[in-house]
Order: structure tokens, then C-alpha cells, then sequence
């Protein structure tokens, strides 16, 4: 385990009937208020009345940005920063999942930047300031609500990054398990890879001596693979809304990786295939992970043993290490496709025109991951895999 500060500024509000909370939360920051959100679900299952119903008690002006996209653009952040600066927002509140939140905190960054907000997410300028926000959450997946990072597409260059800073923490996040009882199937297996792709980010790390964290990760993953096949057979009950919804935002809190530099190397794989393809990005995690577990696993056996074991009850007895971890990973394929993930590129009609360009995007920075370092031919052999 190495050395390791840890600071989680954002106040978490869970439960049912907590929305009334934002008329104690919001007041000290200001009057103008800027609201962001998707597609417009939050107007057809009522909780947009509800927001603007609380929000009009405590005497704010309010602004509005709707729209934000699955896999939210610059663009977009770049209409939510003009709204900033044009009327002197004071304060933003996401309404919405993961990419509203994204959205959102790349809006105020940008709102303190004199610049293009694209700056601070290619990380040509720093981020060194950012304008207060909050959340409802609505979608459990991307652990966004309480985190400092985001993710944001340019689709006109083709380019996606992960990006973040400590200013960009909110400061509160909202957490009523029923705002996720309208979240339809298909989005709700989504958010349960999404969050179990973040464990595996961190639990595959090269740091020796992490056995709580370890203990952490695994117990997360069951919890979740416990809960996720009632959810789906029942997606308005409340207590499987409620622990997978929890689940996802400790998953990427940052408490499971504290002593150790999680891989991440998937993730940054996947935003090159979804820049390119703008496919669901847990469907793409979905997808690459077991092929990106197949091709590190001699990097340390033992761990994908300890995984297999542990996590999927895999019998060590009469099997090789090797035996045994791979009897792991095909566990894991097995139960995401048990719960209707996809398994292959080909799922979304991808097939192998753009791997070179998805293989170029990936190495923009250069080779990445920790737990394995991946060059281009790495990249291209996962991506071959996947197909």
C-alpha cells in the first residue's frame, strides 16, 4: 500500500423524499441557478415539476439547459458556459445521470475560464476554478455524484477524454432511489456494468499489500451481481433500487482505490471506440473488458485467480492458476450476457474499418495503464478480440 491523502468534500443526501434538502443547500450560494438536463425524462416521469416546485419556495431565478447527450458534447457544455457568463449564474444543478453531471462540471469549469472549456479537458490549461453545483441524480451507473471526473466528446474531431480537478467536486449530490424507478431496462444493466467496470479499474492494480481495499472491491461486486438480477425482474422495488444506486457511487468515490493507482486502461479504449461509434459507453466496457482480462492476465495470474475464487466461487482444486482465472473472466462474460449486455463489437454493427483510427485515438498520450502498460499493438490486439 503507498502512501495516500483522501478527501471527499461532496455531501451525500440518500433517500426517499430528500428533494426538499435543496432548500436548504442552495440558498448561501446565490439566486440564479442554472438547471441542466437530458432528454427530457425527468418532464415525462414529473421530476422536473417537482425540482422547479422546490426551487420557486426558496425565491431563485432560474435558467435552463436541456439536451445534454449519453455521451455529453463540448458543444453542449459550450452553450451551458455562454448561459453562465451571460446572466451571472451563481450556482448549477445537474438533474439528470453520469453525463449531465459530466456535463455540468465541465460547465463550471468553463464558466471560470477565459478560454475554450476544450482547453481544460485536453488539459492544455488547468482548471483552476469552477462555479458551485449540485446533483439529483436520476440514473445509478457513473459514481459522477460524487467525484471530481467527467468525460466529454468532441464530435467533430472525433476525440473523447476523461478529465478532472478538485474544484470539481460537487457540493452535494441528492440520492431518492425512487427518481430511478422509471429507468428502463436496458439502461439500468448499463449503469450495473458501468459501476462494476469501475471496481475492476481498481481492483487490477500492481500495489502489494491492499487487503481491506481488496476485500472492498470483491464484497462491492457480489453485492451487485446479488442484487441485479431481482432488480431487473422488479425495477420499481425499492430496496434493490436503493443498494444498487449506493453501490454505484462508492464504487468511484474514490474509497476502494485509496494506496494504489487503479489500471484504467479499458476505459480509455472505450472512449476512442465511442468517439468514433457515440455507442453506450458501458456497452463498450461490457465488451472490451473480459478481452483487455484475457490479454494482461499473465501480468499476475494470482490476481485473476484471486478474483475467480473470491468473487465467482471458481474451484481452484485440479486447475493451474491459469485454469482458474480464466474460468473468472468467462464467468464474468457469462453473467453481463445474462443480464442482456452485449458481448461483441459486432452488436453494434462495428466491424474493423475504424480499428486503426480507434487504436490511434487510444494512444493520443502515449502507452497507458498501470497494471499493465499498453501500447498500440496492445490496443489493436484487444480491439481484434472484441470484434
Amino acid at each position: 500500500m503507498e502512501n495516500f491523502i483522501y478527501k471527499n468534500p461532496t455531501k451525500l443526501i440518500f433517500g426517499k423524499n430528500q428533494l426538499a434538502q435543496l432548500k436548504k443547500e442552495i440558498p448561501s450560494f446565490g439566486k440564479k441557478v442554472l438547471i441542466v438536463y437530458g432528454g427530457g425524462s425527468i418532464k415525462k416521469n414529473g421530476l422536473y415539476e417537482k425540482v422547479m416546485a422546490t426551487l420557486n419556495e426558496i425565491d431563485v431565478e432560474t435558467f435552463e439547459l436541456a439536451g445534454v447527450e449519453p455521451n455529453p458534447r463540448i458543444s453542449t457544455v459550450r452553450k451551458g458556459v455562454d448561459i453562465c457568463k451571460e446572466h451571472k449564474i451563481d450556482f448549477i444543478l445537474a438533474v439528470g445521470g453520469g453525463s449531465v453531471i459530466d456535463c455540468t462540471k465541465a460547465i463550471a469549469a468553463g464558466a471560470k475560464y477565459d478560454g475554450d472549456a476544450w482547453d481544460l479537458v485536453t488539459k492544455k490549461s488547468p482548471v483552476e476554478a469552477a462555479l458551485p453545483f449540485g446533483t439529483v441524480l436520476t440514473l445509478a451507473a457513473t459514481g459522477s455524484e460524487m467525484n471530481a471526473g467527467s468525460v466529454i466528446t468532441n464530435w467533430e474531431t472525433k476525440e473523447k477524454y476523461g478529465w478532472g480537478s478538485p474544484v470539481t467536486y460537487p457540493q452535494f449530490s441528492i440520492l431518492d432511489p425512487e427518481n430511478t424507478f422509471t429507468v428502463p431496462k436496458d439502461q439500468t444493466v448499463y449503469g450495473i456494468v458501468d459501476m462494476m467496470s469501475h471496481v475492476f479499474e481498481q481492483y487490477f492494480h500492481p500495489a502489494a499489500n491492499a487487503p481491506l481495499q481488496d476485500r472492498f472491491c470483491e464484497s462491492l461486486l457480489i453485492t451487485v451481481m446479488e442484487t441485479a438480477p431481482k432488480l431487473l425482474e422488479d425495477l420499481e422495488n425499492y430496496e434493490h433500487r436503493a443498494t444498487i444506486l449506493y453501490c454505484g457511487t462508492i464504487a468511484l468515490n474514490g474509497s476502494l482505490g485509496v494506496g494504489y493507482r487503479g489500471d484504467w486502461a479499458s476505459h480509455n479504449i472505450e472512449h476512442s471506440v465511442s468517439a468514433v461509434y457515440d455507442i453506450p459507453h458501458a456497452g463498450g466496457l461490457a465488451i472490451l473488458f473480459p478481452n483487455w482480462m484475457k490479454h494482461v492476465l499473465h501480468e499476475d495470474v494470482s490476481r485473476f485467480k484471486q478474483f475467480a475464487v473470491r468473487v465467482f466461487n471458481v474451484d481452484p482444486e485440479g486447475k493451474t492458476d491459469e485454469e482458474t482465472a480464466l474460468l473468472g473472466i468467462e464467468k464474468l462474460r457469462e453473467f453481463w450476457s445474462s443480464i442482456g449486455a452485449p458481448t461483441r463489437l459486432a452488436d453494434y454493427n462495428i466491424d474493423d474499418s475504424e480499428i486503426e483510427t480507434m487504436a490511434d485515438k487510444s494512444m493520443v498520450y502515449g502507452e497507458f495503464g498501470t497494471f499493465k502498460s499498453l501500447n498500440r499493438d496492445d490496443v489493436l490486439a484487444i480491439l481484434k478480440a472484441s470484434l
